[in-house]
């Protein structure tokens, strides 16, 4: 019998607790120190990686990146609102979301393609960082236009210098400045403790998915249609651009998964300063309460089985 992987078990456990009203809870201080380490690991790793390569030699990876990321929510916005008839704040802030990525996601696939053997490029957070950041500045323009009122100082400090965005960059720096060899010192907390740490954090993401699906009660069908079809599709841009770029089968199918994927940090604070009519209960129910559980529980799976189809039919990468 195969062993089964605990991690994702713990987001189950979280999300059965919080729908029967359990009083589990993990202390605020005891989730944002978990939340730290989790992007200070991720960073730290990639870029250790980063140390061992020119940074040139990614510079069009991370360009092409940046073009999928402002693709994805101009491709969302006109469903969300021909077909889902939100306002036009709501589908900005929404499209907006899901041309942004999840960091946590990430860490779910990393712990699951490890578990596999299944290797990917070391330079991926490089890429998750890059990701997070176009599409908020697309979901702005989309709900305001070239205004005079988009308060650009401030959306820029909530955007540049966020927490999550701070963490990363500063942790991929500090590793590509010190080294494998540097990090040694530091390993047993930030690599060895790795999926415990990421075990932590989805028990309490559990139990904060379980807060939105009151929302989706009231907002019908369409978000949660929405929730798994847009993960979906994306997944096959990322997918058919990972291959595109030469990336490796676990590369491509991470690249899939951080297409797939939606932002539940950095896009909700960004739009509360720059679009706070939005509604921003109706952009976690679906990002959070639909997308976030499909990808860590079915979704990743599937974007490693696309990866290799796409593998066989072609019969690798693009020289």
């Amino acid at each position: 019998m195969n062993a089964v992987d605990p991690v994702p078990l713990f987001f189950l456990l979280g999300l059965t607790a919080g729908l029967l009203r359990s009083e589990l809870r993990l202390p605020a201080a005891v989730y944002e120190l978990v939340s730290m380490l989790l992007l200070l690991s991720i960073g730290l790793k990639g870029g250790a990686e980063l140390a061992r390569q020119p940074f040139g030699d990614l510079a069009v990876q991370a360009l092409a990146v940046m073009v999928m990321g402002m693709l994805l929510p101009l491709i969302a916005f006109p469903v969300l609102r021909r077909i889902g008839r939100l306002p036009r704040a709501d589908a900005a802030s929404i499209a907006a979301h899901y041309g942004s990525v999840s960091v946590a996601t990430y860490a779910v696939a990393a712990a699951y393609f490890a578990s596999r053997q299944v290797a990917f490029e070391a330079h991926m957070p490089l890429l998750l960082a890059v990701l997070e950041i176009p599409a908020i500045l697309v979901g702005i323009l989309l709900a305001r236009g070239l205004s005079r009122d988009l308060r650009l100082g401030t959306m820029a400090h909530e955007i540049f210098l966020g927490k999550g965005i701070v963490l990363l960059v500063g942790g991929l720096l500090i590793g590509w400045a010190a080294g494998p060899e540097g990090l040694a010192p530091v390993e047993p907390l930030f690599f060895d403790l790795f999926k415990g740490i990421l075990a932590l954090f989805l028990l309490e993401m559990g139990l904060i998915t379980a807060a939105q699906f009151g929302s989706l009660r009231r907002h019908g069908l369409f978000l949660v249609a929405f929730g798994i079809a847009m993960p979906l599709f994306s997944s096959l841009i990322g997918a058919t651009l990972g291959l595109a770029l030469g990336l490796s089968l676990g590369g491509t199918a991470m690249l899939a998964t951080l297409a797939a994927s939606a932002s539940y940090i950095a896009v909700p604070a960004a739009m509360r300063i720059s679009v706070p009519e939005a509604n921003p209960t109706l952009s976690l129910a679906v990002s959070l309460g639909v997308t976030f559980p499909f990808n860590i529980l079915i979704g990743i799976p599937l974007y490693h089985a696309l990866a290799t189809r796409l593998f066989a039919l072609t019969g690798g990468p693009s020289p």
